[in-house]
């Protein structure tokens, strides 16, 4: 007769550790080993068992890895609005540098960026057994509003939440400073400004900047022009700079809106650099491949996550107080095609 293998019993979520067992031929013990990572088993044996958890599929009970290592070998990911490139060039780096130190990620994209949609993932995300988590961008959440699980380890991509959480942010202020002074430095009158969305604090940490360069250099400061972070609204937006013939010189918010931009200027017969100069912020890989090739403020956002992922094993490995940390990663200006002396 056939040894055969019960199926689960009804009202059961799923196979148990005892159907993998019987299946593989083993002890529930040994089963145990594999889920958790255990060095004391046979490769052959543990294969066996293995090939049965993916027959039955069966789900390791994570809890148990806890109990033996101390940890769930995961950490947690808020992120806002995954298509746009600072996020997900910044949540690719946290998932290179977690693996390369042998967690996996558990990711939650929330569709606002408000301090309650932000506190309800954490709350979920917390239940999913992760050792910590890493938020990226908090955008209108405030330290006082922003509430996560008690003894949580934090991290959060945003230095507003020092004193806090410990923070990992980009420069944005010296960014902003160097491509503004960048285009003063070539001669222009003043500098426009095709900013981000009001909601996103990283815009306007970058308004903000822009204004207080130009006041202390004694410069007009124009209307600040709104797009919504794509090149859509770059385009949309460029349309009415383009039609302005005292705009000589635009300091965008980012290299995606910059591309739209630059597209509304040659579609409008005013020549970049020639009528006017453009600025990126964030030197994505396309930027050197568009014409003229894009000057931009390059953000390191591989050292971004790196560092955020540092900062939250100190805090899970190594019991560390880290509240009023904060690493600022520098950001530097790339000087390339689309800027140049104003004509005349």
């Amino acid at each position: 007769m056939t040894d055969t293998v019960p199926a689960p019993g009804r009202g059961r979520a799923g196979p148990s550790i005892a159907d993998v067992a019987q299946l593989a031929g083993v002890s529930s013990q040994t089963v145990s080993r594999v889920s958790t990572g255990a060095d004391n088993v046979r490769p052959a044996t543990r294969d066996r068992v293995l090939a049965a958890m993916e027959q039955l599929g069966y789900s390791p009970n994570h809890a148990a890895r806890a109990l033996r290592y101390g940890s769930f070998g995961t950490i947690g990911v808020i992120a806002h609005r995954l298509a746009r490139t600072g996020e997900s060039r910044t949540v690719e780096a946290v998932v290179e540098a977690a693996r390369a130190e042998g967690y996996t990620v558990s990711l939650v994209d929330v569709q606002s960026p408000s301090s309650d949609d932000v506190t309800a993932a954490a709350a979920r995300l917390s239940h999913q057994s992760i050792d910590g988590l890493i938020i990226i961008r908090a955008e209108t959440a405030t330290p006082a509003s922003l509430a996560v699980p008690p003894r949580m380890p934090v991290v959060v991509s945003d230095s507003r939440f020092v004193g806090h959480h410990p923070a990992v942010a980009a420069d944005q202020v010296t960014g902003t400073h160097l491509a503004v002074q960048h285009l003063l430095d070539l001669g222009h009158r003043t500098v426009h400004h095709l900013a981000g969305p009001a909601d996103s604090a990283p815009a306007e940490i970058r308004v903000d900047t822009w204004r207080e360069h130009l006041v202390g250099s004694a410069r007009e400061v124009p209307a600040v022009v709104r797009g919504d972070w794509s090149a859509r609204s770059g385009y949309e937006q460029g349309r009415l700079l383009a039609a302005d013939p005292d705009v000589t010189a635009v300091f965008c918010a980012n290299d995606e809106m910059a591309a739209g931009l630059v597209r509304a200027l040659y579609e409008h017969g005013r020549r970049v650099p020639d009528d006017i100069s453009v600025v990126g912020f964030d030197d994505i890989p396309l930027t050197e491949f568009l014409w003229p090739p894009l000057t931009t403020v390059q953000q390191d956002f591989h050292l971004i996550g790196s560092r955020l992922v540092d900062l939250l094993l100190r805090q899970i490995r190594d019991h560390e107080t880290l509240t009023d940390s904060r690493i600022v990663v520098p950001t530097r200006l790339v000087v390339r095609a689309s800027t140049a002396p104003p004509r005349g």
